[in-house]
């Protein structure tokens, strides 16, 4: 007969990143630093956005706007992580809404996105009429946009990849 195993807490300290079972003395056993932590005050209602539109669980939302902005900047989550500074997978559990990041990080986000914190916490419809007001407020491009809505979806595709080959900086040889 095997004895009983003992379950022991495994923290990460907070200082050094030692990963380690709990002490007796709740310290460090790099740092010397109390491995405490502490728990979140429990919030009494969590705030809610007023829409006019349906409502949409807020982290959804800013899911949503992190992911689409991320791909409109064409920056992989490793990029967008490294800006904050923060672990590859942080930026993936905001993105597929198993993290809600905390203002401080909702305030890092928008300046690795280069955007306003109310553009993360708007929806998508607000957001996407918001970057086209934006877009339309250059003359060229609202004259290119009065001509690209002539075109069908055959010409439309091959004028965008044009238009991206000389973004990149690659020139056509024909």
């Amino acid at each position: 007969m095997m004895a009983p195993v003992e379950q022991r807490e495994v923290l990460r300290c907070d200082h050094c990143s030692l990963v380690q079972f709990r002490t007796a003395s709740a310290l460090c056993r790099r740092c010397r630093k109390g491995l405490e932590v502490e728990a979140p005050e429990p919030v009494s209602a969590p705030l809610t956005l007023v829409t006019s539109e349906p409502a949409v669980e807020s982290g959804l939302q800013v899911a949503t706007a992190v992911r689409d902005l991320r791909h409109v900047r064409n920056l992989s989550q490793r990029q967008l992580a490294a800006r904050m500074n923060v672990p590859r997978t942080y930026i993936s559990k905001i993105e597929n809404g198993k993290a809600m990041p905390t203002l401080s990080s909702l305030d890092r986000l928008a300046r690795a996105l280069q955007v306003d914190i109310s553009t993360l916490l708007r929806d998508a419809t607000n957001r996407h009429k918001d970057e086209t007001n934006v877009l339309m407020a250059d003359p060229f491009l609202a004259e290119i946009a009065h001509y690209t809505s002539q075109l069908d979806s055959l010409q439309r595709s091959i004028f965008l990849n044009h238009v991206r080959e000389l973004a990149a900086g690659r020139r056509r040889t024909a």
